[in-house]
C-alpha cells in the first residue's frame, strides 16, 4: 500500500484537529498540577497539621509516576499508537484524581497523586509524535507553542480556580478536585471521538522528501532538497548522541526551576511577601499570561530561522536564569509581578516549543515517541526533586529564598552544558 493510501484514513486539515486537541489536554492536565499548591493550607484542615516537605511530596509523588511512565509509554505509542495508550492512561489519571478528592489522610493523597501521574504520563510521547508526524515541516514550532499554551492556559485556570473558589468563596477545598476529574473525564470522550485511531501511518510531507533525497543523491544533484537534511539522515540514530544529551541534561535544568516556582511561589509569596487571598494565584499566573505569546514569538523565530535553534535555546534559558535569581530580592508585589511576567515571556514555556522542534528535528524519524519520552523523563526527574528539596529546605532555613537561588543555580549549569555540547555537535556538522 502507498504512502498516500495509507494517509487516507486522515481528513482534511488533520494537523489543526491534532494541534486543538493537545493544546486542550495541556489546560486540562495543567488545571490538576497547579491547583493544590494555592490551598495546602485548607487541603491541611482535612488531613491535619503537615511539614513544608510533607506537602511538597504531594506535588513530587504526582511527577514520581508521571516521569516514570515516561519512556515506557514512549515505546508502548511508538508500538501500538496513541490512541490506544491515551485513553486507558486518562482513565487512570481520573481515577487518581478523584481518590484525592476522597482522601482523609496525606497517605491517601500521596496515593492519588502517584496513580493520576502514572496515568497522566501516557500524554507527553503521544501528543508530541502525533504533532510531529501531522504538522507541515513549516508550521511545526508555532503549532507546538500553540500546544504548549494550553499549559499556560490551565496553570491560569488551575492557580486562580483553586484561590477564587477556596479562598474567597470558602468552598471545600475538594470542589476544585472534583472539577478538574470531571475534565479529565470529558477528555477521555474528547480522545475517543477525535484521533483517528490508525497507528502512526506515515505522513506524506515527512516520507516524500526522504524519498526524494534517495533520487536526488543517485542523480548526484542534492542542493535543491537540502544538502544539510540530507547529511543528517544517516547519522539519525540512538537516544543518547551527544546533541540529544545536552538537550536532556538542559530539560531537567529547566523543569527544575520551573516546577520549583509552580509548586512554591503561591507559599513563598504568602508568607514572606504577605500577599493573601486570590492575588496569590493571579501574580503566579503572571507567568503564564506572558508565556502564550512568548512561546507564539520565539517558535515563529525558530521556524523561521531553523539553524539559530540552539542560539535561541540558549538565549532564553540566560534570560530565565537571571530572572530567577533576580526574583528572590524584588522588594513589592508590584516588581515581582513584572519579574513573573518577563520570565514567563521567556521561560520555560516559551523555550518549550523550540526545545521540542529541535528534538524531533534529531530524532530518529521511527522513534519519536522514544525519543520524546528520554528528553521528559530527564525533564521531569527534576520535578520529583525540586517539590520536596524546596519544602525541606524551607523546614530547614525558615525561608524559600535558598530554594529560588539553587533552582538558578542548576538552570545556569545546565544551559553551560548545552551550550558547550550542542556547539562541539555544531562544528561536527558543518564539517
Amino acid at each position: 500500500m502507498s504512502t498516500l493510501a495509507k494517509h487516507s484514513v486522515y481528513p482534511p486539515n488533520y494537523w489543526k484537529r491534532v494541534v486543538f486537541t493537545f493544546c486542550m489536554g495541556w489546560a486540562i492536565i495543567w488545571v490538576y498540577r497547579s491547583m493544590l499548591s494555592p490551598i495546602y493550607t485548607e487541603i491541611q484542615g482535612t488531613i491535619g497539621p503537615q511539614s513544608n516537605a510533607a506537602m511538597g511530596l504531594i506535588a513530587s509523588c504526582y511527577f514520581f509516576g508521571y516521569t516514570a511512565l515516561q519512556i515506557p509509554s514512549g515505546i508502548l505509542v511508538d508500538k501500538f499508537g496513541q490512541k490506544k495508550i491515551l485513553i486507558p492512561g486518562f482513565i487512570v489519571f481520573a481515577i487518581g484524581v478523584l481518590s484525592i478528592a476522597f482522601a482523609q489522610n496525606l497517605g491517601m493523597i500521596y496515593f492519588g497523586s502517584v496513580l493520576a501521574g502514572v496515568g497522566c504520563g501516557t500524554y507527553y510521547g503521544a501528543a508530541f509524535s502525533l504533532t510531529a508526524q501531522h504538522v507541515p515541516p513549516e508550521k511545526k514550532g508555532v503549532a507546538t507553542a500553540i500546544v504548549n499554551s494550553g499549559s499556560a492556559l490551565g496553570l491560569i485556570l488551575g492557580m486562580t480556580g483553586s484561590s477564587f473558589l477556596v479562598k474567597q468563596l470558602n468552598l471545600p477545598w475538594q470542589t476544585m478536585v472534583f472539577i478538574s476529574a470531571a475534565l479529565i473525564v470529558f477528555l477521555v470522550i474528547w480522545f475517543a471521538i477525535m484521533i483517528v485511531g490508525a497507528k502512526n501511518a506515515p505522513n506524506p510531507q515527512h516520507t516524500q522528501p526522504a524519498e526524494s533525497a534517495e533520487k536526488a543523491e543517485s542523480a548526484g544533484s542534492i542542493e535543491p532538497l537540502g544538502k544539510a537534511a540530507i547529511e543528517e539522515a544517516p547519522v539519525k540514530k540512538g537516544l543518547f548522541r551527544k546533541e540529544l544529551v545536552a538537550s536532556y541534561i538542559l530539560y531537567f535544568s529547566t523543569c527544575y526551576a520551573y516546577y520549583l516556582i509552580v509548586t512554591w511561589l503561591p507559599k513563598f509569596l504568602e508568607s514572606e511577601r504577605g500577599i493573601q487571598g486570590s492575588m496569590i494565584g493571579l501574580i503566579t499566573s503572571m507567568i503564564a499570561v506572558a508565556a502564550v505569546p512568548g512561546a507564539l514569538f520565539f517558535a515563529n523565530l525558530s521556524d523561521k530561522k531553523k539553524d539559530k535553534k540552539p542560539a535561541i535555546i540558549i538565549g532564553l534559558e540566560f534570560s530565565a536564569f537571571v530572572l530567577i535569581a533576580v526574583s528572590v530580592f524584588v522588594p513589592n508585589a508590584g516588581l515581582l509581578a513584572f519579574v513573573l511576567l518577563l520570565y514567563g515571556f521567556l521561560g520555560k514555556l516559551a523555550v518549550d516549543p523550540v526545545l521540542i522542534s529541535y528534538i524531533t528535528d534529531k530524532a530518529d524519524s521511527k522513534s519519536v515517541a522514544s525519543t520524546l519520552g528520554v528528553f521528559n523523563f530527564f525533564g521531569m526527574s527534576s520535578s520529583v526533586i525540586a517539590p520536596a528539596l524546596t519544602g525541606y529546605i524551607i523546614d530547614s532555613t525558615g525561608s524559600g529564598e535558598w530554594g529560588f537561588y539553587i533552582g538558578a543555580i542548576i538552570l545556569l549549569i545546565g544551559t553551560v552544558l548545552f551550550t558547550i555540547l550542542s556547539s562541539g555537535s555544531r562544528k561536527v556538522a558543518h564539517r
